[in-house]
């Protein structure tokens, strides 16, 4: 049987760009993508990328208050968000024709329009072409979803964040997740009045216990309303315009702009999917074999949709991972083990493998940990605290997790994720020179364990 394609990729984001032009200008293969929205997808366009420069944005506000200790005389003017906002849309747009410049170069024809599947090699456009291919890859991602309460609608949600006419002057956030906890820094770095709700007892579950607590104290110290044990009741617009909000605790209050970072959901709704033979899951995620082919032998799915590990790189690996598989002929399985990830809260949280409570459930370890105040925090006289921390294998000394809260710990954390993958011991750290002086040269100079599990 003949087809129009070889691979007819749905979905624009990092994860379906590279696996297109991977298996296009590598492989050789005649390839089609659909994106119904802006190329790039939730990474470029409405997370990572716009998020991190927000992250930089609102570290400025820090500025004056600790360069005064090292002799600068620095006044803080106000921020304008509109000049912000203006170059940030101006670089996702550069950004986003990068991608449709990659695709273009590959050879990979794009289609600007919704694509769903009619059956396991035909796949139907919104405009009402149809075309057929050998292939099909699903890598629509997620979205951002709201609470199931009224008034629900009264709140915004991530993707609406970058596209606020102007900063509200007061913001109440709902979620205990990362992103919750990231946009409390960014928009309490930017000049907003922050206030935090999570139901659960203590932010960024499933990250080690003590390094949620030391974030969470730093959130608080810097003058977030961080209010754990609590959730949104009931919403409603007030007289004035605003928002009115009443907590399970039973507190009312008024916020300028509520904001839902309450989970997100795999995009699989309207695909024809179940249709075909293709298994969702609970929350509607495609389910897929380790290499990423699903129940129907021609479709594939790869990133977010899948809901495996919710991390671009993840999906680029994810991506390559399948053309190799499939275009190469090497089946290569995706390796989802000791994967380093950060949260750019501030301090940011970088962090790679178990949990000190996930390790000790798992077998015998030694806790090595420290927290202090850093060099350059210290002779300003303030308060932040930076930890370091290994979980250890009493049996083989393998490093099983390494967490860092600290100033730029996301970068710190790639270059131990390299080490701690590669099977690296807690003696392989005792032998390595430290930098001095630096805060990560704790890293390798802890000698005795902080405690046993």
């Amino acid at each position: 049987m003949s087809f129009d394609y070889d691979l007819f990729v749905i979905g624009g984001g990092s994860g379906g760009v590279r696996a297109a032009r991977v298996a296009a200008g590598e492989a050789g293969a005649k390839v089609a993508l659909a994106e119904e929205d802006r190329y790039g997808g939730t990474c470029v366009i409405r997370g990572c990328v716009p998020k991190k420069l927000m992250v930089f944005a609102s570290t400025y506000s820090e500025l004056p208050a600790s360069a005064g200790a090292y002799g600068w005389d620095m006044q803080l003017g106000p921020f304008d968000w509109l000049a912000f906002k203006g170059r940030l849309h101006a670089e996702l747009d550069r950004l986003e024709g990068i991608y449709r410049n990659l695709l273009k170069n590959s050879g990979v024809e794009s289609f600007d329009a919704r694509a769903r599947v009619a059956d396991a090699h035909t796949v139907e456009l919104s405009d009402g072409r149809s075309f057929t291919a050998k292939h099909i890859l699903v890598a629509t991602g997620g979205r951002p979803v709201r609470p199931d309460i009224p008034n629900a609608d009264l709140g915004i949600v991530s993707d609406d964040i970058f596209n606020l006419e102007t900063l509200p002057k007061s913001i109440l956030i709902i979620g205990g997740g990362y992103i919750a906890c990231e946009f409390a820094c960014i928009l309490h770095g930017l000049g907003v009045e922050v206030t935090q709700y999570y139901r659960g007892e203590q932010i960024l579950r499933g990250f080690d216990g003590e390094a949620r607590a030391l974030v969470a104290d730093a959130m608080k110290g810097r003058g977030i309303d961080l209010q754990t044990g609590t959730d949104i009741a009931e919403m409603a617009r007030d007289a004035e315009g605003g928002i009115r909000v009443k907590s399970t605790t039973g507190a009312e209050r008024s916020f300028e702009t509520v904001f839902f970072a309450t989970g997100r959901s795999p995009n699989t709704a309207g695909m024809g999917l179940e249709a075909v033979g293709v298994e969702l899951g609970r929350k509607g995620e495609i389910v897929v074999d380790a290499y990423s082919q699903t129940a129907v032998p021609s479709i594939y799915a790869i990133g977010d949709v899948t809901d495996r590990v919710n991390l671009t790189p993840v999906a680029i690996r994810e991506g390559m991972a399948f053309v190799e598989t499939v275009f190469k002929g090497n089946p290569t399985p995706v390796d989802h083990d000791l994967i380093p990830s950060a949260i750019f809260t501030q301090p940011e949280l970088g962090t790679v493998g178990l949990s000190e409570e996930d390790a000790a459930a798992q077998e015998p370890i030694e806790v090595y940990a420290t927290s202090f105040r850093p060099m350059k925090v210290s002779f300003a006289d303030q308060p932040d605290r930076v930890m370091m921390k290994l979980i250890v294998s009493q049996k083989t000394r393998k490093i099983l997790g390494c967490h860092i809260v600290a100033p730029e710990a996301g970068e710190l954390i790639q270059m131990a994720g390299i080490a701690i993958k590669m099977g690296a011991t807690k003696e392989d750290f005792d032998r390595t020179v430290a930098v001095h002086p630096t805060m990560s040269e704790e890293i390798v100079t802890m000698r005795n364990p902080t405690r046993t599990a």
